[in-house]
């Protein structure tokens, strides 16, 4: 049975990008939690989880894209500004599937709470900022994974975002722990500050684009800078319906690319 071993910050991302490739859905898979994995505060201090996917199938697997050797050459770095959305929820026991993520409504009692800890992190850390609640709208806020997006206003919060969104993310995380364990549910709540999330995503969308457009010209593949989960989910989107490319992704954890193909350039096709 084909089967690959995954790392990443959580069981969920780890099982994500094992099934992303595998090219597979979690009914079609086993999965084993090789380590849970724990977090760290603000990042620091914190444990990768290791998870094993195996094809519950012989041959149900599509082969793992590799990057094209002949085009070593990738985009520019974009601007120095990074985040994550992934599920943030308790991990689960060793050897268990962790359960779905529930999407809840923004009025729900989780996204109360989450907003009523977010406040209570500020106010502990003198930060003045207004938080407020919407539904989700794009892939980047997590739009069908996320029960609600938490918009954080005010002046100079850039200490909030962190070098390439890491306490952005850190924040993010804590939030979801917490909610995770004072209501026993998991739920996946997005935090946004300054409308951060939303000018990465619009970087990445005219990213995606530009790339395929000089993989359409030139007839070779190009591997994009390490991105996040949820960063590489919004690339795959964008391009999902061009014709004239296809999308993959190489690497493991944090170094894990999108690589955009021309339609029939994928390793092993004619």
């Amino acid at each position: 049975m084909e089967s690959v071993e995954v790392s990443a910050k959580s069981v969920d991302e780890a099982i994500d990008d094992a099934l992303e490739e595998l090219g597979l859905k979690r009914q079609q898979v086993e999965i084993e939690i090789l380590t849970a994995g724990k977090p760290g505060l603000f990042g620091i201090g914190g444990e990768q989880a290791r998870v094993r996917v195996t094809a519950l199938e012989e041959g149900t697997a599509r082969p793992m894209a590799e990057p094209d050797l002949e085009d070593t050459g990738r985009p520019m770095a974009e601007p120095d500004v990074e985040a994550t959305d992934r599920p943030l929820a308790q991990p689960a026991m060793e050897g268990e599937e962790p359960p779905e993520i529930e999407i809840k409504d923004v009025a729900s009692p989780e996204v109360e709470l989450a907003s009523d800890h977010l406040s209570q992190l500020l106010a502990f850390m003198e930060i003045d900022g207004e938080v407020s609640v919407r539904a989700p709208e794009t892939p980047g806020d997590g739009l069908g994974r996320a029960s609600a997006v938490l918009d954080v206003e005010g002046e100079d919060l850039g200490l909030l975002i962190g070098r390439r969104g890491a306490t952005l993310a850190a924040l993010q995380y804590m939030i979801n722990l917490m909610v995770s364990r004072d209501m026993d549910s998991r739920v996946l709540i997005s935090l946004d500050i300054e409308h951060y999330r939303r000018r990465r995503e619009d970087s990445l969308i005219d990213l995606a684009q530009r790339m395929a457009d000089r993989v359409r010209k030139t007839g070779r593949s190009l591997t994009l800078e390490p991105m996040p989960a949820g960063e590489r989910r919004i690339v795959h989107l964008v391009l999902a319906e061009d014709s004239a490319v296809t999308t993959g992704s190489v690497g493991e954890g944090d170094g894990r690319k999108v690589v955009i193909y021309p339609q029939r350039g994928r390793p092993g096709e004619r």
